[in-house]
């Protein structure tokens, strides 16, 4: 009795057919799978395609265009965008949003910081500490702005009656334009060193624990230890933390909308809110999508620096090892 295998013993037609048959079923079940993919992720994907990419194509055109949301536009090419560059008030609008950021920023990172290395210990109630700095952050801006525009009120607020309680005169705070922009900076500090406190918490826990032990047998003291163990573990971190806090300055609006409302006197106009208005208020929406493409513009620009940045002292501490 012949003990060949059974598929050398088919004759040659039923032998081609056999892995025809199973390529065949094998193209079935992966179109099968790919229905079943395509099911559970359609509409997510209808989702992201209508609430971000269509609207995002959709405001670039629009930016070509004189548009007033209610006649028919036409065409402008680039004369939004000439029209943007001699606009003294988006000239104001973008000074405002660079101030704001230049201080929000490395205050943010520099607090947050200081607040984790000393919240970074193994003392009693030291979960509720990290709890209190980090419920800011939870909390709303439009929330903040409510609150603040209470407290911070000329005639009725408390912080105005505290300030008669110490026998200093009474101020404008948010009606002065001197004061506004510097004061919505400190608003925005109590809420989102919160974040940054967190964020640096997780770091630490990541620093190598032998290195620091290692500096400190050398002679280092805390601070040594943290110039040059600390801070060059947190680096990766710091960038990421520096580019969101950026990304969040520049995008400041629901605060200053609820309290200022770029006010007094534009000095608390930034340029999300000069959108705002020029779309909603002015019923200009073409120039509102120019000046929006502005900030979008600045914010690659901000993060392809960053980026770069972290790539040269990638390579730089690699050559160095």
């Amino acid at each position: 009795m012949s003990t060949l295998p059974r598929a050398l013993t088919l004759p040659p037609q039923a032998a081609v057919e056999v892995p025809v048959a199973a390529r065949r079923a094998a193209r079935r079940r992966a179109r099968r799978e790919r229905a079943t993919a395509w099911a559970f992720i359609g509409p997510s994907v209808v989702v992201i395609l209508g609430l971000s990419v269509v609207p995002v194509v959709w405001s670039l055109l629009l930016s070509f265009r004189a548009d007033d949301l209610v006649t028919p536009s036409r065409w402008v090419g680039l004369d939004n965008y000439r029209a943007l560059a001699q606009d003294p008030n988006f000239r104001t609008a973008v000074g405002n949003t660079l101030l704001y950021t230049a201080l929000y920023v490395p205050l943010s990172l520099v607090g947050g910081l200081a607040l984790a290395l000393a919240l970074d210990r193994k003392i009693r109630f030291i979960g509720l500490y990290r709890t209190l700095v980090f419920i800011p952050f939870v909390v709303s801006a439009t929330a903040q702005g409510v609150l603040f525009s209470f407290i911070l009120d000329p005639e009725f607020g408390v912080a105005n009656a505290l300030l008669h309680h110490l026998g200093i005169s009474s101020q404008g705070f948010l009606t002065d334009p001197g004061q506004a922009l510097y004061l919505l900076v400190l608003i925005s500090l109590w809420s989102g060193v919160g974040f940054c406190v967190v964020v640096y918490l997780a770091a630490l826990q990541d620093v190598p624990p032998e290195l620091v032990e290692s500096a400190r047998l050398d002679g280092a003291n805390r601070r040594q230890v943290l110039r040059h163990v600390t801070l060059p573990a947190l680096t990766p971190v710091t960038v990421f933390l520096l580019l969101w806090e950026c990304i969040t300055a520049l995008q400041v609006f629901d605060l200053i909308y609820v309290t200022t409302k770029g006010g007094p006197l534009g000095s608390t106009t930034v340029v999300v809110y000069f959108v705002w208005q020029q779309a909603f208020q002015m019923f200009t929406a073409g120039y509102g999508a120019a000046a929006a493409y502005v900030l979008a513009v600045a914010l690659l620009v901000a993060g392809g620096a960053l980026r770069v940045v972290r790539r040269r002292r990638g390579r730089t501490e690699g050559a160095v090892r």
